[in-house]
């Protein structure tokens, strides 16, 4: 992988988790569908990081953050997994097998993230003691940002640049059978995702709009686009509906 592609990788997986997207980084910039898209891209093979990303991202499916918790980095996982599997040639599903360590690992970031962040509130606190409000907008963004480059560029692009053959010398090192093992188990983490999405699909509130997307795929053979856009219709319907009725029980 070239050192420019490295930077790319690695400035794309800090904007994913940066505020400059303005609210579609989280829900759109680090989901490891688009992740894979845009590291394959800046690889020139934007299609199979796409298959990539969006393989990972059966795994990410029921990922959230809950009270500053983060049970792990799909954007990690995205950005550079898919960076190192498609420079090291992977298969996808051995592939899969390398998102989960890549998401533990940014855990990491992660948490000390918020741990040194901590320590600009009481900064920004002392402004406000001050009564500076500039510079208390100013502790609101600029050393957290700082920080969090300085933690995920330089580490990503070292990752990109010399993990493909520590992953193919890895790789050639555990031999065939561990790697078949590698590729069985990655095919079977997707069902996790699936399974975690599920919890919150099978709900008394939104079993019906689950069953009928079921029906529109086994009785009418729509496709999956066919089906999010009359899930689209079906959430703006139910939403005027709660609206006016405002104030009672809604449907979802």
């Amino acid at each position: 992988m070239e050192i420019w592609q490295a930077v790319c990788i690695a400035l794309l997986y800090y904007i994913s988790d940066s505020p400059w997207p303005v609210g579609v980084g989280y829900y759109v910039i680090q989901r490891p569908l688009v992740a894979g898209f845009l590291t394959g891209l800046v690889l020139g093979m934007p299609v199979e990081g796409t298959i990539i990303g969006a393989t990972m991202n059966l795994i990410y499916l029921g990922h959230i953050t809950a009270g500053g918790t983060m049970p792990g980095d799909m954007a990690l996982a995205g950005y550079l997994g898919t960076g190192l599997a498609l420079a090291a040639g992977l298969d996808v599903n051995a592939a899969l097998a390398l998102a989960v360590p890549l998401g533990l690992l940014g855990t990491i970031v992660w948490f000390t993230r918020m741990s040194v962040d901590s320590i600009f509130v009481h900064w920004a606190d002392k402004y406000a003691e001050e009564g500076d409000i500039a510079k208390v907008g100013l502790m609101n963004w600029v050393p957290g940002q700082t920080l969090l480059l300085v933690i995920k560029v330089p580490a990503v692009i070292i990752a990109a640049v010399y993990g493909p053959d520590l992953v193919s010398a890895a790789i050639a090192f555990v031999g065939d059978n561990v790697l078949h093992a590698l590729i069985v188990a990655g095919g079977m983490l997707p069902a996790l995702g699936i399974a975690l999405n599920l919890r919150s699909i099978l709900k008394k509130a939104t079993i019906p709009y689950f069953i009928v997307g079921f029906a529109l795929v086994a009785y009418l053979g729509l496709d999956i686009i066919g089906v999010a856009l009359f899930g689209v219709v079906m959430a703006a319907v139910s939403m005027q509906f709660m609206k006016k009725n405002e104030g009672g029980e809604g449907l979802v």
